[in-house]
């Protein structure tokens, strides 16, 4: 949706693209974790620099994966009070390290990409936790994220 209300069509990605985008989703999380392991130091960009030192990415997939934690380094204190004002009970440094990567990464897509649209941000969330988070995970993203989408976080 654009600024004026207008419903924006979004590219159809071949089934090879999606792969990577999911794929490109698992390694920011990876990432953002040793970042967040590390005490935060530097930046997320230099986090990926540091894995791609040691980690081989596919180069179709690095670009999407800059995007993403460029997109975390420069609106972080925006998605994390986004994802706070979502969480009900709750305080963002509570969450384990991995739900919280997973909600930023879901955050950023639904608040800063309007070419991912916001049930397909919502649904790689869910998956991302299915993946590397716990029992509770999936759950506990896909009620998080659907508060911030229904609060008028979706298509920003």
């Amino acid at each position: 949706m654009t600024a004026g209300g207008e419903i924006r069509a979004t590219p159809r990605l071949d089934r090879l693209e999606r792969i990577d985008r999911s794929r490109s989703r698992a390694w920011a999380l990876q990432i953002h974790y040793r970042w967040e392991s590390g005490g935060r130091q530097g930046s997320l960009r230099d986090a990926l620099v540091e894995t791609t030192a040691t980690r081989r990415i596919a180069p179709r997939r690095v670009p999407f994966v800059r995007s993403l934690l460029r997109r975390l380094d420069d609106h972080l204190p925006e998605i994390d009070g986004a994802l706070a004002s979502a969480l009900d009970n709750w305080s963002l440094d509570r969450v384990s390290s991995i739900d919280r990567g997973v909600l930023r990464i879901g955050a950023i897509e639904l608040l800063y990409d309007d070419d991912v649209p916001p049930k397909v941000a919502i649904q790689e969330a869910i998956r991302l936790a299915e993946a590397y988070g716990g029992n509770e995970s999936p759950r506990f993203v896909n009620g998080v994220l659907d508060a911030l989408f229904k609060r008028g976080g979706g298509g920003a």
